[in-house]
């Protein structure tokens, strides 16, 4: 008899331990609600700044730490074109990272330059590959130019050559020389207000080129982050 009165007296109070207290559920969801809402702002901050990247972070943890907010409810929707955006600002900084600018003092004033390697090695001599150097130089005595450069082997383009350049697709042909020179390894473009309009209207160059040990051979730029504001001149 005292087992069964032990065990009726339990049950009746288990629904008693059962029971959610109202005040404090209602102090959860409120300080859910304000954690949400301070998260919100962070997003909307950096959506303001145009950091993608940065908002689709803050509206991913939002999502997942509060989902039944209000706050993420107004940021569900947004979500998916600040996702394609954060995407895109990621990429254009991974193409101006490709670039290199250089500023030097020389005899005159300065010697701007912009560089790029190609997006592959190319084997030019045979014994094996190397990486291409495209060059866009405005020399304060020299003048503007524009050349390839190689770490192994040789142009053959000491008479001159026809270059097919192709942007995007697009073929076109440019004029071509190697200099008589053992100072560096380059053939120049020499249409380079040409080279240059090309490479600041696309996003990957391709240029074909004469090697004295290799036949013709190709490299490839991806000059879509060119910041053509480093040589004012040129524009």
């Amino acid at each position: 008899m005292k087992t069964a009165a032990l065990a009726l007296a339990l049950c009746l109070l288990l629904p008693a331990c059962n029971r959610v207290d109202p005040q404090a559920a209602a102090a959860r969801q409120a300080a859910d609600e304000q954690a949400a809402e301070a998260m919100e702002k962070q997003f909307e901050a950096a959506v303001a700044d145009q950091n993608w990247h940065l908002a689709k972070g803050y509206g991913d943890v939002l999502l997942q730490d509060h989902p039944a907010s209000a706050a993420a409810a107004r940021v569900k929707p947004r979500l998916e074109e600040i996702a394609a955006m954060a995407g895109q600002q990621q990429e254009a900084r991974r193409l101006e990272a490709l670039w290199s600018y250089g500023d030097e003092e020389v005899k005159g004033g300065h010697q701007l330059s912009a560089s790029i390697f190609s997006t592959e090695e190319v084997d030019t001599d045979g014994s094996g590959t190397h990486p291409v150097r495209l060059i866009f130089r405005d020399h304060p005595e020299w003048g503007r130019s524009a050349y390839l450069v190689l770490q192994a082997g040789d142009f053959d383009c000491y008479k001159g050559c026809r270059l097919k350049v192709t942007l995007d697709g697009k073929d076109h042909v440019l004029p071509g020389s190697r200099p008589n020179t053992d100072e560096a390894i380059a053939m120049f473009i020499e249409d380079w207000k040409g080279l240059w309009k090309l490479a600041k209207a696309g996003k990957r160059l391709t240029i074909e080129f004469p090697t004295r040990d290799m036949g013709r051979r190709s490299a490839t730029f991806e000059v879509g982050g060119l910041d053509a504001s480093k040589l004012p001149k040129w524009n």
